[in-house]
């Protein structure tokens, strides 16, 4: 066996134990410095305060190296503030992923899951922490746009604090069960018996759905605890409740066979928002038609008023544009228009779009020059329809928001 003692002993000791030469022999004392070098040491110090105080401290904090527009050697940092395996995540991935390889200096790509509070924790760190050179990017969704819009005490960012770099919408339609004696849009109003909708949670994505019954002056009452949009459709299936709403990526496998069979029938969709701010059909349900049509279907006039304001915002929010990346609003310039720019190149690349079919539910990625202006436009929340959201749950639902 080797042994390997000698790596044991301390520093200036020989194998054998005997003292090395170095060691032995007596080092001089180093030289006093002069008073002369003293004061100049001391004014250089002096002046590298004095330089910093009047540069901003430049000096000492340096530009950030994405200032350039160049990401080489840099990483971009997704805030995924939900679990991993989720629809979100899914789409933050592909995203990310695909992105990079457009962005100058083919930066590498890292993921971060901090779930925890509904998107609210990992939504929180970021807005108090994130790095401000645009190689943090926070992915934002209607879970955590919605306890923003309802002023959750709990909620300490503000999407008007930030910048978004690209912003993906999805769709959908309400559907009620055939049974239940619907058959248009006119069945839900002057009923005997209220219909009843399946939720999830009335302080989620369920919200724009509840604004919408209101609007309509719908017979509708709801129940919630559902663990998802599936077993929502099953209980509709099964006779247990009688309207549901399925977003466009689940409506192939969710709703179109049972409406073929006849045992649901589509009543509206929730529309799309155009760059005007006003209500249009959604491009993938282009003949059916939205619930601003489906009010003056049932009142004879176009909706306006407090209802109207409050279903737009929430319209715009939560599913014209769900899903999005954000930077803060420090970022330097250069370095958020290479990310825009490179998004709107992604988002316009034939072979992107046929990949992406699917995770992107048939809804552009969006990244042109006026993108950052329309959502500001629709991220502006008044107070009244924060007012009358949280007074509809309160009222009709007896939640209240705290």
């Amino acid at each position: 066996m080797t042994s390997n003692k000698s790596s044991l002993e301390p520093p200036g000791v020989s194998p054998d134990g005997t003292a090395g030469q170095a060691e032995q022999t007596e080092q001089p004392d180093p030289p006093k410095h002069s008073r002369r070098t003293i004061l100049a040491a001391v004014g250089a110090f002096a002046l590298l305060g004095t330089a910093t105080t009047v540069l901003g401290g430049s000096l000492l904090n340096p530009p950030s190296s994405t200032e350039d527009g160049d990401f080489s050697g840099e990483t971009l940092e997704f805030l995924i503030p939900l679990a991993s395996g989720g629809g979100t995540d899914t789409w933050a991935r592909f995203i990310g992923t695909e992105l990079t390889n457009y962005v100058a200096g083919r930066p590498g790509f890292a993921p971060v899951n901090e779930a925890g509070g509904e998107g609210i924790l990992g939504t929180n760190r970021f807005a108090r922490s994130a790095k401000t050179d645009g190689t943090e990017i926070l992915v934002g969704t209607a879970s955590t746009v919605v306890p923003w819009v309802l002023g959750r005490s709990a909620v300490k960012y503000s999407f008007e604090d930030l910048k978004p770099v690209v912003v993906n919408g999805t769709g959908g339609v309400i559907y009620a069960r055939a049974e239940a004696g619907v058959a248009s849009v006119q069945d839900l109003i002057n009923r005997d018996t209220p219909l009843v909708f399946g939720g999830i949670s009335a302080t989620g994505l369920d919200i724009t759905t509840l604004v919408a019954f209101d609007l309509l002056e719908a017979d509708v009452t709801s129940t919630f605890g559902f663990e998802g949009r599936g077993p929502v459709n099953l209980a509709l299936q099964r006779g247990e409740i009688d309207l549901d709403y399925q977003t466009t990526s689940a409506y192939g496998s969710a709703v179109e066979g049972i409406v073929k069979e006849g045992k649901a029938v589509v009543l509206m969709s929730f529309g799309q928002l155009n760059e005007a701010g006003d209500v249009v059909r959604d491009p993938n349900f282009p003949d059916v038609p939205t619930v601003a049509e489906a009010y003056e279907t049932l009142h004879g006039k176009k909706p306006s008023g407090e209802k109207y304001e409050a279903y737009k915002t929430l319209l715009g929010l939560t599913y014209t544009y769900q899903k999005g990346l954000w930077v803060p609003q420090e970022t330097p310039e250069k370095a958020y228009e290479l990310l825009r720019q490179s998004s709107e190149q992604l988002g316009t690349d034939k072979a992107f779009q046929e990949k992406a079919a699917k995770v992107l539910g048939g809804y552009p990625l969006v990244a042109d020059t006026g993108m950052a202006d329309r959502v500001r436009d629709a991220y502006k929340v008044s107070g009244s329809v924060r007012s009358y959201v949280t007074g509809l749950l309160a009222d009709k639902y007896n939640i209240h928001v705290e």
